[in-house]
Formats: C-alpha cells, sequence, structure tokens
C-alpha cells in the first residue's frame, strides 16, 4: 500500500472509512462491526459515529447504526458537476426501449467502475444496481473498455496493485489473460464479457470519447446470457451500443465546447 503523503488528514480518511462501513450487505452495524470494519479502535470508532450522527449523516438507536439520506449530498456535488449523466440519459432510454435491455453508464475509479446513470429494464443480476454501485473494473464489460483507455503507464499500475479474485468459474484471474483481454478491446473498439461478474449474466460495453478522443466512461448493456447467443450479441446488440456511444460522444462534445 502507497505511504500516506504529508499532507494527508488522517481523521477525514477514518471519517470516510466509517461511512464505507456501510453497504447493501450491512445497512446496519453494532458499533464493534464497525471498528473491526474500519481496523479502528472501539473507542474512536465511537467518536467518528456520534460526530456523524450529531452532522446528520448516521442515526443510533443506541446500539446499532445506520446511514441517514444525508450521505447522498456527499456526491451530489460530483454529480451536479458532472454533464456526463445529464447528456447520455435520453441515449440510454432510447437504447434501453430498442434492445429491451437495461443500460448503463460508469466510469474508472480506482480499481472499480462506479455506475453514475442506469436505466433498468428488467433484474438480471442477483444485487440490486443503482447510481453509486460499483463493481471490480477486471470483471466487467465497461471495466475493461476503460480499462483500455488508460495509457500504458497507467494500466501497468493497474496490473500491479489488482487482486484479480475469482468471481465466477468464467473470471479471468491472470494479468497475462487480463492484458490480452484489454488489446483486444482497444482493436475492436468495444467489450463482450460473458458470464464472469456473475453466473447468467452477459454484458456488452462500447467507449465515451470526450472531444479530444479520451475515454472518459463507458456504456453498456446487460441480458440474461440464455437470452441472446455470441453470434446474436454481435449482430443485434453491438451495433445500437456503438451507436450509442457515439451520439452520447456528439452531444458531450458539443456539451464542452459550449462550457
Amino acid at each position: 500500500m502507497t505511504e500516506p503523503s504529508s499532507d494527508y488528514v488522517q481523521s477525514l480518511g477514518r471519517g470516510l472509512a466509517v461511512i464505507r462501513s456501510f453497504d447493501a450487505t450491512h445497512p446496519r452495524r453494532t458499533l464493534s462491526e464497525v471498528a473491526k470494519a474500519t481496523d479502528l479502535t472501539r473507542a474512536t470508532a465511537r467518536r467518528f459515529l456520534l460526530t456523524l450522527a450529531e452532522l446528520g449523516y448516521v442515526r443510533t438507536d443506541g446500539s446499532l447504526f445506520w446511514l441517514t439520506p444525508r450521505v447522498l449530498d456527499l456526491g451530489y456535488s460530483y454529480l451536479s458537476s458532472l454533464t456526463l449523466p445529464e447528456v447520455a440519459g435520453p441515449h440510454l432510454e432510447s437504447l434501453a426501449e430498442q434492445v429491451q435491455e437495461s443500460t448503463s453508464i460508469s466510469i474508472l475509479d480506482d480499481e472499480d467502475v462506479v455506475y453514475v446513470a442506469r436505466v433498468p429494464v428488467s433484474r438480471i443480476m442477483t444485487v440490486s444496481i443503482n447510481i453509486g454501485t460499483r463493481f471490480p473494473a477486471f470483471a466487467t464489460s465497461m471495466g475493461r473498455v476503460l480499462l483500455a483507455g488508460l495509457d500504458d503507464e497507467a494500466f501497468e499500475q493497474y496490473l500491479a496493485k489488482v487482486s484479480l479474485t475469482p468471481l465466477t468459474g468464467r473470471t479471468i484471474i491472470t494479468t497475462e489473460q487480463l492484458r490480452a483481454e484489454v488489446a483486444k478491446v482497444r482493436r475492436d473498439g468495444h467489450c463482450i464479457v460473458d458470464q464472469e461478474l456473475e453466473d447468467g449474466l452477459r454484458s456488452m460495453a462500447a467507449p465515451i470519447r470526450d472531444r479530444t478522443g479520451a475515454v472518459v466512461a463507458a456504456v453498456n448493456i446487460s441480458t440474461q446470457a440464455a437470452r441472446y447467443s455470441a453470434a446474436a450479441v454481435r449482430k443485434d446488440l453491438i451495433p445500437p451500443l456503438l451507436a450509442t456511444a457515439e451520439a452520447i460522444r456528439h452531444d458531450l462534445a458539443r456539451v464542452q465546447t459550449q462550457t
């Protein structure tokens, strides 16, 4: 792990770690559970939880703690300054209506993809996907598209730190395999991932580029593997996906030119 810089504020980092200890699997935690999840002492975790409670980000009944909707304010400033979801929204809706499958847009954050826009058509995963949902980049179609958009140095840095943990029996788990897959994405201009994130899930993604040509996000279609063969995916889903990515790129470039 990289050593913190001299400007690192440890208390802020710990406070954010306490907030991140709550998730869909653990929406409510005891003090001991928060302390264990964040590697803090009970006394330290208690101070952070009570401070967050006073600020309105956490509630407690005396034994359990949980987040309040106010934590959404922490991400609102970022989302409100990000033109991408607003620009892409109509295109996502059109794509979802055309193919009758769920569509999403994500960005790369460290080792994960983070969803910033989504139009669900049906529930095809065991976990619920919302704005802010994170998945490991290496096992997702959008993640591989975003990794393909990195320069060689940044990609090698990613490979050096990522833990390629198998999520299904099909998940790529070696850096050599991942490097080959990312090279293929760079050649093809899109990515198809078959049941590597979750059994029964097939997804495909294409890059969204800004006016300079840099990859700033990825757009995808997710479907049940039983609904489309590999050939049908390429014939029926890839063309509208690529057209949508190009349409978003065009509108995004226009907005960026105007701002």
